[in-house]
């Protein structure tokens, strides 16, 4: 098996090897294109929005469900609105995957950049709702004769495993602190609690009422009669009746649409539309994002799960690392956190916590929070000097859970037979999965979860500078929406990543400065490196038996004590 795994690699390695020679040569011999006069940059938001792409040229190759950078997007936006070959922006797009906070970050940069005095349209043929709501920042939206547009309102739905571990014999003993922690009904329920439920529905309640107010104001349609709409089972209305409604400003096929630019910029019929896409404008005019100013501010980009075990999500390790790093750079001045995550590690979430109280004590140190920032999170930016959220992050879920797994009816099921040999009684603590806990080791594990617990809410109280009691109130694993996050000072301000890094510049001092973003692109090698982590079954696409993989790569993954939500909101 060794052998064979070795010839797969060395042959693997060829093939990609190849492929990038290939790559190169293509890039050096088409070398760089040059942008068109009058040209019109397309947003193709088809497609999953990350806010940070750190990969290259073996990730663009695996990536099947094909994403996009949230930072390129906006980059790309923030130059064309002072370059004056590009007269506007073009959205063509369908559904998407992203964030409620990533769409208004870019509903606000599309706003930004219609300040020049430049238009910016939207098409489709089937506009999902989050495609929608991304849409209405645009001037004029056209939609397909034939086409449809979803405006349905926010579900949120989760998945009960427990009756699936009940038939295998696998039952998951649950330590945690805070009534709202849900992280663990997952595996442990058959439904919902009445405080997920509760928590839940506000949370949505909150986000649902942010988008209604920037679709009302963007489309002069007033909220009461959008929220009529949304129940009339949008998705199967004709697209005179939307365009009736003023959902939408033209109903044209795909050729109509080109024309109306055309006629935009007097572009005679038999012409080519100068389309630029947001990659090709970025190589074409990545000069324009340098800074010749040696002061820098450090944009750190914070996503995924903490310590979860793959290449994807956010090692402490690591992220202590760099910001010492960062910490010891005489040419550093301002640090900013852009974090999207759920959480994870306690452990983890504790060590980044730990630096980040460090280091601005030399250098100022702000958080920016995208779709979400919920529990451990949450917690390792805690302690910047100011929180920047938007109005639909998810936020907040201080609290702490355990899980431990038992396996013994399994194992009885199965006819194996476990045996243990320890010098002590607690020496196979929370490793034996093939028996319960005793009420003793749950009593520990308990004492475990809250002192972590206590820790978070200190350092939470220490950050916001609030009562350890009064933070308590909110927390207890109860997430909230951006907004509500501000009227319980558990962030500062409402506003977006940009607002976040001139703050850091404001409070540094900076009057110009370069952005230096993290972490930096991965190469081809470094990636080649990492795939035992990143698995052969990613490699060559095998999804068999996907969802059932999805619960045991929970389980086997898990760390016993976390500070992580089950869920994140998307637009789709």
């Amino acid at each position: 098996m060794n052998f064979f795994n070795s010839c797969l690699g060395i042959l693997l390695t060829t093939i990609l090897s190849l492929v990038l020679v290939v790559s190169l040569l293509v890039g050096i011999l088409g070398g760089s294109s040059s942008i068109p006069d009058q040209a019109i940059l397309q947003l193709s938001l088809d497609g999953k929005i990350v806010d940070h792409d750190a990969g290259g040229a073996l990730s663009d190759m695996l990536d099947k469900d094909r994403s996009v950078s949230l930072e390129d997007i906006l980059n790309a936006l923030r130059l064309a609105k002072d370059d004056e070959r590009v007269k506007g922006v073009s959205i063509r797009i369908n559904s998407m995957g992203a964030s409620y906070a990533a769409a208004e970050e870019i509903r606000k940069a599309l706003a930004d950049f219609k300040e020049s005095g430049k238009f910016v349209y939207a098409y489709s043929g089937l506009y999902s709702q989050g495609a929608y709501y991304l849409s209405t920042a645009a001037d004029s939206i056209f939609l397909n004769p034939e086409g449809s547009l979803d405006f349905s309102g926010i579900s949120s739905s989760s998945l009960f495993f427990k009756g699936f571990l009940d038939k295998l014999g696998v039952e998951m003993q649950v330590v945690r602190c805070g009534a709202y922690k849900s992280y663990a009904e997952s595996f442990a329920n058959d439904t919902m609690s009445a405080e997920n439920r509760e928590q839940m529905g506000e949370l949505i309640s909150s986000i649902w009422e942010s988008v209604l107010d920037n679709v009302s104001l963007s489309r002069g349609v007033s909220q009461e009669e959008l929220k009529a709409l949304a129940d009339e089972y949008m998705v199967v209305k004709p697209a005179s009746y939307l365009l009736e409604k003023r959902l939408v400003d033209g109903v044209v096929y795909g050729e109509e649409y080109q024309n109306v630019i055309r006629e935009r910029l007097s572009i005679p019929s038999d012409e080519e539309l100068p389309l630029v896409g947001v990659e090709e404008y970025l190589d074409s005019e990545s000069s324009r994002l340098l800074s010749s100013s040696p002061d820098q501010i450090a944009l750190v980009y914070l996503s995924g799960e903490i310590d979860n075990g793959n290449t994807d999500g956010i090692s402490s390790s690591r992220t202590v690392k760099l910001l010492w790093d960062l910490d010891k750079d005489p040419n550093v001045k301002a640090i900013v956190l852009r974090v999207n995550s759920p959480g994870g590690s306690a452990y983890g979430s504790e060590q980044i916590c730990h630096v980040v109280q460090k280091v601005k004590k030399h250098k100022p140190i702000v958080a920016s929070f995208g779709g979400c920032a919920a529990s451990g999170g949450y917690y390792l930016a805690s302690n910047a000097d100011m929180i920047f959220s938007d109005h639909t992050t998810i936020t907040g879920s201080i609290g702490v859970i355990a899980m431990v797994p038992n396996a013994k009816d399994l194992a009885d099921k199965l006819g194996v037979h476990y045996e243990t040999v320890k010098t002590n009684t607690n020496a196979d603590l929370m490793e034996n999965v093939f028996r319960p806990m005793s009420e003793r080791e749950r009593k520990a594990v308990q004492a475990s979860v809250d002192r972590f617990y206590s820790t978070f809410l200190q350092r939470c109280s220490e950050g916001r500078d609030m009562p350890v009691e009064e933070i308590h109130q909110y927390a207890q694993g109860r997430v909230w929406s951006g907004d509500d996050a501000k009227e319980l000072n558990l962030v500062d301000s409402i506003g977006t990543l940009d607002d976040a890094i001139h703050e850091a510049a404001f409070m540094a001092g900076l009057n110009g400065y370069a952005l230096e973003t993290y972490p930096k692109k991965r190469g081809f090698w470094e990636q080649l490196e990492e795939i035992p982590a990143i698995g052969y079954e990613k490699l060559f696409g095998n999804d068999v038996f996907s969802k059932e993989k999805y619960i045991f790569e929970k389980i086997r993954n898990l760390e016993r004590v976390q500070a992580i939500i089950p869920y994140t909101i998307e637009l789709r």
